[in-house]
């Protein structure tokens, strides 16, 4: 039964060296086969739905600063806007129900704070079904549209502590930096 001190382990070992993208890849392999178990092993303080907005809670910062963990809760009809990561790498792989994620590429000549987006993808994705986001490839949005929470594990290269946004005006969206926190 997988618990997150192997999924620690595992997360190390696929971020060990100078791996640069590749170790999102590895990272991604690394939560399928473990998440495709079914296997509940994360702690029911992190599996609670927050009030408003989704929630966004820390499950492992790596001490050499190589990824951190974090565990989301969806409740139904939460979900972000269009949004990157900063310019830093993440695999999202559902723990527990399904969301949708919808991909999106940049219309425009990605310069200045409006912009323009084509969308490219949309999928149902569900327990142990990951994906990889590797800038500029990482427009995106994710949505819980099933009655019952949804959950999902989030590894980023790194401590992501904003993104950029984008705000739906007069049919364009608004670039807007976005600090983000973590839910009690």
């Amino acid at each position: 039964m997988p618990c997150v001190n192997e999924l620690i382990k595992c997360l190390d070992e696929a971020t060990a060296g100078d791996c640069g993208t590749t170790c999102c890849h590895k990272v991604k392999e690394v939560l399928e086969e473990i998440f495709a178990s079914g296997q509940d092993f994360i702690g029911p303080e992190f599996l609670v739905p927050a009030p408003g907005s989704y929630a966004r809670r820390l499950l492992h910062r790596d001490s050499q600063g190589r990824y951190s963990v974090l565990v989301m809760v969806w409740d139904t009809g939460q979900g972000t806007p269009i949004h990157d990561h900063a310019g830093m790498w993440c695999c999202e792989c559902v723990y527990r129900g399904r969301i949708e994620v919808v991909s999106y590429d940049r219309a425009d000549e990605h310069s200045g704070d409006v912009a323009e987006f084509a969308e490219q993808t949309r999928i149902m994705a569900g327990i142990g079904e990951a994906g990889a986001l590797i800038p500029p490839f990482d427009y995106h949005t994710i949505e819980n549209i099933d009655p019952t929470p949804a959950i999902t594990v989030h590894v980023y290269g790194g401590d992501m502590t904003w993104c950029h946004a984008f705000i739906a005006e007069d049919g364009h969206y608004r670039r807007v930096r976005k600090e983000l926190t973590l839910t009690a």
